[in-house]
């Protein structure tokens, strides 16, 4: 790889890494702990400033080693920033830019995947990696992305806005194009709670469509209601009235469309109980096995469709979609990375509703603030 020239940036930086597994234990590398600074780019890569970066629950499945990821590794994959310097082979970008990262990094060009529609590239097996997953990522004062995959931020859309988008936003904006549904259908959310259902409710509602938020937990309960769930079900009434009291909403059917957000065991069950037959549940939750009994499944011809995070072109389309429609983010801001200890233990509190944020860079975002006041 050719190096880049990356004017006004030292060679080294502040990082903070999942360095060891089966402990969910991010460490800020103080100055005396530097992590070397990325000034070698590939010719589609971009070099962001990092503004914001967000903690996602992949965060804990990487340190559980589920995907056997090469420690110490630079943590989070929501993240955005400004282009301080571009690949030989970048044009759709310039220096300046603001970009929300995109998940894949260098997919090989020549696979079924790539060589198909577009919606099925960032599947490519020959990836170099997903960041923050395999390789290094946000909670660094810069990170390298890849340009293909990456998306400009709307003027309308804040770092803050946006940082959440990368992972939470474009999940769960998948899952419902994968949906298909139209305006005045139905969805049920199951597992309302957090970032993906916090924007999913917004999302959906936007979109037109009925919205059934259910949650087995007070603050997933009532993240659903403030966030535009049209129905709110609590689900430790239990499966019998949950489904009964869905039927009555929809009457008699079922909803259109189940997303499954949570990991619970059961869930999975619960999502194709309360769709209607024939209709559609979109799986994004992932639990070590997805469990759904068989008259659930073939006797009502249940279909289920896994969703991982959709392709540069809908994630587009999402920040336009955010920006038209202001669509927020309900965030819980730390100030820098040796903040990221405290963001972790409130996010294993339990008790932390919508997603957890590191601004890595304060003065960027005052500004912000201070331009869409008017100030």
């Amino acid at each position: 790889m050719a190096e880049m020239a990356t004017d006004g940036v030292s060679k080294t930086m502040l990082a903070a890494q999942v360095v060891e597994l089966n402990r969910f234990e991010v460490q800020p590398t103080l100055p005396n702990h530097q992590h070397p600074h990325p000034t070698s780019l590939s010719p589609h890569d971009l070099l962001l400033k990092v503004k914001v970066a967000s903690l996602c629950h992949t965060d804990s499945i990487v340190s559980s080693g589920v995907f056997s990821t090469k420690l110490p590794c630079t943590a989070s994959h929501e993240g955005c920033g400004e282009i301080i310097a571009l690949g030989s082979s970048v044009t759709d970008f310039k220096h300046g830019d603001r970009v929300m990262a995109g998940l894949p990094l260098h997919r090989c060009g020549h696979c079924v995947d790539c060589l198909g529609p577009e919606e099925f590239w960032h599947y490519c097996p020959n990836l170099t990696g997903h960041m923050g997953v395999t390789t290094d990522r946000a909670f660094a004062e810069c990170m390298v992305v890849d340009a293909r995959e990456s998306s400009k931020i709307p003027d309308k859309v804040s770092y803050e806005t946006a940082a959440p988008m990368a992972c939470a936003g474009i999940t769960i904006w998948g899952g419902l194009v994968r949906a298909g549904l139209k305006a005045g259908e139905t969805v049920a959310l199951i597992g309302a709670e957090g970032g993906l259902g916090h924007l999913g409710c917004q999302f959906a509602r936007a979109m037109g469509l009925q919205i059934v938020g259910i949650d087995a937990r007070d603050e997933g309960l009532e993240v659903a209601r403030n966030s535009g769930a049209h129905v709110v079900i609590d689900a430790r009434r239990g499966k019998e009235k949950t489904i009964e009291k869905v039927k009555k909403v929809t009457n008699g059917n079922g909803v259109d469309s189940a997303i499954t957000l949570s990991d619970a065991p059961d869930a999975a069950a619960f999502a194709c109980a309360v769709t209607k037959m024939d209709g559609t549940m979109i799986q994004i939750a992932q639990p070590t096995d997805v469990s759904v009994p068989f008259a659930e499944l073939i006797f009502r011809d249940i279909r289920i469709h896994g969703s991982l995070i959709a392709p540069r072109y809908e994630a587009q389309r999402m920040l336009e979609f955010v920006a038209e429609h202001n669509i927020t983010v309900k965030t819980n801001p730390f100030y820098g990375l040796e903040e990221i200890p405290k963001l972790v233990e409130l996010a294993h509190g339990g008790k932390m509703a919508g997603k957890g944020v590191i601004v890595v860079d304060e003065d960027e975002t005052k500004k912000e603030k201070a331009r869409r006041d008017g100030r």
